[in-house]
Formats: structure tokens, sequence, C-alpha cells
């Protein structure tokens, strides 16, 4: 029969094992650092689709970091949440002035786009691996 034996450096060992304890610790500073240029994003774009966005900024917020039970998924969010006085002084959901900018209205405001814009794919992965260089070990 044949015989197969392969030996591993202990260095590659313990660099795989801390990479696996921190692996979690990882992933969550690597979402949380793509919500950070999103909201960076959506706020600078707001100023465009916006005549005011000082009451509409504070309600908009990045979710603390968690973990899916379904798929042990890592997810940070970023939306608005709360409400916010208008100039009328009536409570106002931000969730939904920002919807009604994002998509328009039925009575004919048109669509002004700033949230969807604000995803960009190429920005979020820079500042996400540089969190992932980080931890990972340079060759």
């Amino acid at each position: 029969m044949a015989k197969f034996v392969a030996e591993i450096p202990s260095e590659l060992i313990k660099e795989l094992e801390e990479l696996a304890m921190n692996s979690e610790q990882m992933c969550s500073e690597m979402t949380r650092a793509g919500a950070e240029v999103v909201r960076k994003n959506v706020v600078a774009n707001m100023k465009r689709s916006f005549k005011k966005t000082d009451n509409l900024e504070k309600c908009l917020k990045i979710t603390r970091t968690y973990k899916t039970p379904s798929d042990d998924g890592i997810n940070t969010k970023v939306g608005f949440y709360g409400y916010f006085t208008n100039e009328n002084g009536q409570e106002v959901p931000a969730a939904l002035v920002a919807n009604t900018r994002e998509r328009g209205t039925s009575r004919g405001e048109a669509p002004k786009p700033f949230f969807r814009k604000s995803f960009k794919k190429k920005d979020i992965e820079q500042e996400m691996l540089k969190v992932q260089e980080r931890y990972l070990p340079k060759d």
C-alpha cells in the first residue's frame, strides 16, 4: 500500500490557528469599515438631493455589527432610523422622507437617488482590504 506523510511547519500552523481565532473579529471590522464608507458617501450625496440635510443627517446611523443566525453571516447596516422635526414643527419619520426622495412620489415628485449611488463597490472593497491586511500575515 502507498503511504504519504506530510510535515507542515509549526509557524504556518500557528498563523492559521491565529487567523481562525481572529476571523470573526476581522470580518466584523471589515464590514464596519465598508459601512463607514457608505455612510460618508450617503452624506455627500444627500447634499445634492436635499436643500437642508441637518435633520436627516442626524437620523443616518450605522448599526452594531451582528451575526445572522440563519447563515452565520456578519453584517453591519447603514440606514435612516427615528424621527425628526420638520420646519412646520411636525415629527416626520426619517426613513419615509429618505425613501420618497430616493424613489419619488405618486404625486409627481421625481426621484432623486442618493442612497443607491452611495454603494461604490470599489471604494468599499478597498477599505475592507485595508482592514484585512492588518490581520493577514505578510509573505
